[in-house]
């Protein structure tokens, strides 16, 4: 008996010693190994929101989301071009990630309890804090959204913004009338008309709308008011805990490389870094990457093809006049935190 255990013991030990080696063969995730049979990262994007993701003029995705999604097609394949997006709308956008469509949603959707559970999502991590709000025509000479009683509001269906809108009014006793309209540019096209006296969405999402679909930004206005806590972040599914681990570690890392100051630009000359911090996150110790069946260097390629937080950010958000705010690192008074990388 003393000597099974002992064989048993030691084939424990074995097997211990082995995983590290084991996750640098296989992802030990299937909807990594789909991904890596495929050749890319298919991603499900919004389309339609400049500064977090949109196709340019040439046809170009680009945006905040959209880099994210190019984070990941970095660690994944060392490849930042290795991505493709799906546009999807509000309505689509769970079932596309339900059925495998995509492989990840990175499209402005906000982090909820009944989203977490019932849905078979997987939130890892906040890229953006956001909070809903409200446009109107600065002809309409209206400053609060307390003055918008007996108005009609443009408002998308199957989003938070929906509930949102409805439990404020009927808190502050307001009457209103939801114009629901699933399509934004047709939510759009509709607050321009005056078929609405005023349209409802994150406030990026407002600052997206007055920068790139007014005719006159300066003709409309952000209403003081944030009526809800929109922690938006990127979703998989349920199930597929290593893919999960992944995308949720992308974006600390570029959190961790923000506050560690090393950039697409400089990245490089960090390479004989003695900080152990900056070792770790570019891979020359620790065998982090590993860990999450990825090469060890999946930082290193993320941060010198796409960037960290900060840059993306200045990038694709700075640009439409938001601020950084509570999207400033905890170091400067924000939320954005990570947990070691070590």
């Amino acid at each position: 008996m003393k000597l099974l255990a002992s064989v048993v013991t030691a084939a424990a030990i074995a097997v211990t010693a082995a995983v590290p080696a084991q996750a640098q063969q296989g992802s030990g995730s299937p909807t990594v190994d789909a991904i890596r049979a495929r050749g890319h990262v298919q991603c499900g994007a919004n389309g339609q929101v400049a500064g977090f993701g949109m196709p340019n003029a040439r046809g170009e995705w680009t945006g905040l989301d959209v880099d994210f999604c190019r984070a990941l097609a970095a660690a994944v394949f060392g490849d930042a071009t290795k991505v493709r997006f799906t546009t999807l709308t509000a309505q689509q956008r769970f079932t596309a990630l339900q059925s495998g469509e995509v492989d990840v949603l990175a499209r402005n959707t906000t982090w909820t309890l009944s989203r977490d559970t019932s849905l078979g999502l997987e939130f890892g991590a906040i890229n953006f804090y956001d909070g809903q709000g409200f446009i109107v025509k600065r002809s309409a000479n209206i400053k609060s959204a307390k003055e918008l009683n007996g108005a009609t509001i443009c408002v998308q269906p199957g989003t938070t913004t929906e509930l949102n809108l409805a439990d404020y009014f009927r808190a502050n006793r307001i009457r209103f009338t939801p114009v629901v309209i699933e399509r934004l540019e047709e939510n759009i096209a509709a607050y321009l008309a005056g078929r609405c006296d005023a349209y409802t969405t994150d406030v990026s999402g407002l600052a997206s709308i007055r920068a790139a679909n007014t005719p006159n930004p300066a003709d409309h206005v952000i209403l003081p008011e944030v009526i809800s806590k929109e922690p938006l972040g990127p979703a998989v599914r349920h199930g597929d805990q290593r893919w999960a681990d992944i995308v949720k570690w992308t974006h600390f890392a570029m959190l961790e490389a923000e506050e560690l100051g090393v950039t697409s630009a400089n990245v490089d000359t960090h390479a004989n870094s003695t900080n152990p911090n900056i070792q770790r996150l570019l891979g020359t110790t620790g065998g982090l990457g590993a860990m999450m069946g990825i090469d060890n260097r999946w930082a290193y390629n993320i941060i010198k093809q796409v960037g960290n937080y900060g840059e993306i950010f200045e990038k694709n958000v700075t640009p439409l006049g938001i601020e950084r705010g509570v999207n400033r690192l905890w170091t400067q008074g924000g939320l954005m935190y990570n947990p070691p990388i070590r």
